[in-house]
This record gives C-alpha cells, sequence and structure tokens, in this order.
C-alpha cells in the first residue's frame, strides 16, 4: 500500500530538529511521496531546499492569507521564479482567511488574486486555503477558472456537503486531512466526504498540525507527523464504505495526476 500526502508543513520550526527522523518515520509507514506546502516566500523557498533532497519529495510556492500583508510586486517575482522549478508542482498556499484575520481581507484577496494569475500564467494547479470566507473566495475561484488550466485541490477541506458539491461542480479536487477523524468538530466534513468522487480525492496530514483524534494509545505530543496518513486513510475509508486499500490506491494515483508528479520533479 503507497499514500501521498498532499499537504505537509515540512519546512516548520516544529521539525527542524528531528527532520529526517520524520521522514524516515513517514517512509516506513508507506508514504510514498509528500508534497511540502509553502505558505510564505522564506517558506517556500525552505519547502524547495527540502524538496530537492529526495525524489519523493515536491512543493507548492506561494503566500498564506496570514501572511497576505507581506505580498507585493516582488513577492509575485519571487513566487514565477520559484514556478519554474521542477520541484514546485502548485502555487499556494494561497486563498483567504477570515477567521483571524491576521491579514487585513483587503491584503488577503490582492494576494489571492495574484497567485490565482500566477496559476494561470504557469498552467499550474492551484493549492487552496479557505476558512470562513467560503462565499467570497468562491466568487474569486469560480471567476478565474477558465484559466486555470492546471485546476485546483481546496486544501484541508473542512466544510460540509453543500460546499463539497460546489467545489465538485465547478471541478476542484478535495483535500481531506485528521480532521475527520474527528466526530464532534468534523461532523460537516463526515458527510460530505463519501460524496467525493473517487477520481477528486486527496489525502493530507496538514502535519505538525492537525493530529488525527483515532490514533490510540494517544501521543504524549501534540505534533502531527506524516507517518499518520495511515489514520486519514482509514476513517475517509469507513465513511466511504470502501477498503483502506481501495482509497490508498486511488488518492495517491490522483495525486500523482494532479501534480504531475515524477521522481525528478514534474
Amino acid at each position: 500500500m503507497e499514500l501521498i500526502d498532499i499537504g505537509v508543513n515540512l519546512g516548520s520550526q516544529q521539525f527542524k530538529k528531528d527532520l529526517d527522523d520524520v521522514m524516515a518515520r513517514a517512509r516506513a509507514a508507506d508514504v510514498a511521496g509528500m508534497v511540502i506546502t509553502g505558505t510564505s516566500l522564506a517558506g517556500s523557498l525552505r519547502a524547495l531546499e527540502i524538496a530537492r533532497g529526495a525524489d519523493d519529495l515536491w512543493c507548492t510556492a506561494g503566500v498564506h492569507p496570514h501572511d497576505a500583508k507581506t505580498w507585493s510586486d516582488s513577492s509575485a517575482i519571487t513566487i514565477r521564479k520559484l514556478c519554474a522549478d521542477s520541484k514546485v508542482v502548485a502555487v499556494g498556499e494561497c486563498g483567504l482567511d477570515f477567521n483571524r484575520n491576521f491579514s487585513e481581507p483587503e491584503a488577503q484577496r490582492a494576494a489571492y488574486s495574484a497567485q490565482l494569475g500566477i496559476a494561470a500564467e504557469t498552467s499550474l494547479p492551484v493549492f487552496l486555503h479557505q476558512r470562513d470566507a467560503h462565499d467570497e473566495f468562491f466568487s474569486t475561484l469560480k471567476d478565474a477558472w477558465p484559466d486555470l488550466g492546471g485546476g485546483a485541490v481546496v486544501h484541508c477541506f473542512t466544510d460540509g456537503p453543500a460546499e463539497a458539491e460546489a467545489y465538485l461542480e465547478l471541478g476542484c479536487y478535495l483535500g481531506i486531512t485528521g480532521w475527520v477523524t474527528d466526530a464532534r468538530r468534523g461532523d460537516a466534513l463526515r458527510r460530505a466526504v463519501p460524496l467525493i468522487p473517487d477520481e477528486r480525492l486527496l489525502l493530507e496530514t496538514d502535519a505538525p498540525y492537525l493530529m488525527p483524534q483515532s490514533i490510540r494509545p494517544r501521543p504524549k505530543s501534540r505534533r502531527n507527523e506524516p507517518m499518520h496518513m495511515i489514520e486519514v486513510a482509514r476513517a475517509v475509508a469507513e465513511l466511504r464504505g470502501q477498503a483502506i486499500e481501495e482509497v490508498a490506491a486511488l488518492s495517491t494515483a490522483n495525486a500523482r495526476h494532479f501534480f504531475a508528479l515524477t521522481a525528478g520533479g514534474r
């Protein structure tokens, strides 16, 4: 069985001291590939640095809405340059997050639209983030969609059936994390998961965040790791009435197709 983690923050400070061990544990747990998330200019550069170290690693390049206040014309230049590297397989993480507004909404809108434009220019997929901003986020994405030749994945999707159906009708893929193991907070997501067509399902950990609630015994550390991909796959399989091997196979095939993953990059 093989799994591909399409969203893991290996550049996080939480992995600084034992990154090699983290990756070794993931590979021993059937994680055959990892796409490292770029969330800022510095973070995207770090993600690319790590991705260049192994054939089973790739990355995204972008600026998260939390960091949108840093966006400028020079940011766009840097992201375009990063996207020329074959190890960079998507633009983002980008989008809108009105939950805490670490960046003002107007700054978020500007950075989001600019990165959708870069994805259109480069024909790369776009790696999306949305929290408490669905209507505006979706409207902007829908307007940009005709130019997005590489398609889009809604990373760490946590909404319910109505939102899932809207994204799926547009043509998006959905990335499912350990949020699906939380019976209380993840109820809406758990109802949406069976609606995702086999060919649009992607799995991720978003490590070091979103530790699956299903791990037994419970780890002493709250730090999530990509080795816990199996917990996400198991929960998704149960909700969809499929064997875990089937979910692993189809989500892995989807990841390789969507990001055009090859050992050398894309």
